[in-house]
Parts: structure tokens; sequence; C-alpha cells
């Protein structure tokens, strides 16, 4: 496939295969795929191949072969089309790892986490729960100490409310699960500050003064990561035993073969998780 997508471009490349003893900088294990490929439109018959692509990284990370894996944007739909059940790849790693993922996107100095992913807007105040926040803060604590060396992480917690409540006339979450949490958890010794507005977290003075964002749902915190890091931002996946990171952004199909697809994203997943592993051998 990436010969022929080469071919298409008029790009001129040598394709070498993995040998882990070589000295080339770049080798590519060869994954058949199922059907013949063209850019930019989905196929079912392929859905099995890409699964066999991230068995294949896996199963090399969890071994010790790859130090790191690098996910490009994957279509969910298309793979549940094939009659796979398959919610994302994070939910693939963590079914395959044992981990526990946190998603965490940054952007240079800003990180945000999330505490539900992918959910309904509807579903997210059922799911913020004493339970999940614990684990969340805990993953995102511990990783942010072992893989990007920081001694005490200071947390912002996000309310989950406008005004995070306004004193419970807005909503309840903020008084009766959030800060009961955050005064708990903080009585272990964790720097948590919270719950704050949304509306105001995302300041300059805030922002200097913590690590990371906690951000209740998906679309509270990720649209002022990307507009303050689009193309260059990188999806990092705490709580696995292995270091993954991926992309900030989808599939573009309408860019596909075209030539015109913005790898800048790419590029800063590559160097993000080549810079968390040799942090971690440091350390």
């Amino acid at each position: 496939m990436l010969a022929a997508r080469a071919r298409d471009l008029g790009l001129s490349i040598t394709l070498p295969d993995y040998d882990p003893d070589a000295s080339q900088p770049v080798s590519l294990l060869h994954v058949a795929i199922d059907a013949p490929v063209t850019p930019g439109q989905l196929d079912p018959a392929n859905a099995a191949s890409v699964l066999r692509m991230l068995d294949a990284a896996i199963d090399g990370c969890t071994a010790g072969r790859y130090a790191v894996m690098v996910t490009a944007p994957v279509h969910k739909a298309v793979i549940n089309d094939a009659g796979i059940a398959f919610s994302g790849h994070t939910e693939y790693l963590a079914a395959r790892t044992g981990g526990d993922p946190v998603m965490m996107l940054t952007a240079g100095a800003l990180r945000v986490a999330l505490a539900t992913t992918h959910l309904p807007l509807a579903a997210v105040p059922a799911a913020i729960d004493d339970a999940l926040l614990v684990r969340v803060i805990r993953v995102l604590n511990h990783d942010l100490v072992s893989r990007y060396g920081i001694a005490q992480p200071r947390i912002l917690v996000l309310g989950l409310n406008p005004h995070a409540g306004e004193g419970g006339h807005l909503g309840r979450e903020e008084i009766e699960v959030i800060t009961p949490c955050l005064e708990r958890m903080r009585a272990e010794g964790l720097t948590l500050t919270g719950p704050v507005p949304a509306d105001t977290a995302f300041t300059p003075g805030m922002l200097a003064e913590h690590d990371v964002v906690l951000a209740m749902y998906h679309d509270q915190g990720l649209p002022v990561l990307k507009h303050a890091g689009f193309g260059s931002a990188v999806n990092v996946t705490l709580g696995l035993p292995i270091i993954r990171t991926s992309v900030d952004h989808g599939t573009a199909l309408d860019l596909a073969g075209s030539g015109r697809a913005d790898a800048g994203s790419l590029r800063a997943a590559l160097t993000e998780a080549v810079r968390i592993a040799v942090a971690m051998d440091a350390a």
C-alpha cells in the first residue's frame, strides 16, 4: 500500500523490511492488507488488517522489541461495519495490555487531560463519580511523575457545570462529587486546585501555576487545546504499560492520496514519544 501510494504521488522512496539489527534509520514490518486500497474510500474488507497492524505493534511493545507506539488516525465506523466491535485505539490498547488509560493532549506547555472521553454529553453527569475521578487523578499524577519528571504535579480540576455550579444553583456535581473527592485526595498529599470554572481556568495566570488541566468531558477541554496548537498537538495515552502517542486529528478522507495532508501532528507525536522514552530511560 505504501509503495503504491508513493508511486501515485510521484515520490521516489525505498521501503526496507524491518530488521532490528540493521543500521538504516527507517524500516518497515510488513503486514499484508486484505484488499486493494483506494485513497479516501473506506473498505470494511481491510478492517481485520488494520487490527493486525495494531496487534503487531502492541506485541512488539509489550515484548520490548519496540520502545514506543505512535498511531495515526483510524476510522472506527468502517471497522464496526466489518462486524468487529471496536470503539477506538485507546480502548483496544487497554484491553490488550491490561492498562488503565487516561487521555491527555499536549500543545507546547499546555496539557489537558480528560475525565470522560467519547460519551454523549447527556451521559457525562452520571459518569462523573468518585471512583472515576480517583482513578483518573491517580493515573494522571503517577504518569506526570514517572513520564514527565514532575516531582509534585499541580493539577487544575475543572467543574462540570457553568461557574463550577454557582454554589449549587447551576448543578450540584461540584458540591456532591468533585469537591469531596478532591479534598480527600489532597489529604493524601496530591496538589489539586478546584473545581474551578472552565471559562476562567485557561487564563495565562492560572495555567502558569499548574502542570495540567483535568477537564470533565471531551469538548470542555480539547477545543482550547486545539486552538492553541492544532497541527502540532499530541494525544498521549497515560495509564498504559507501554508508551503510546497519537495525532490530534481524524482521518480526513478528503485529503487521502492528495499530497496535501499536514503531517505536523504526526511529527510532534513521534518526537513526544521518543522524548518520553528517553526521559524514562534516564530516570
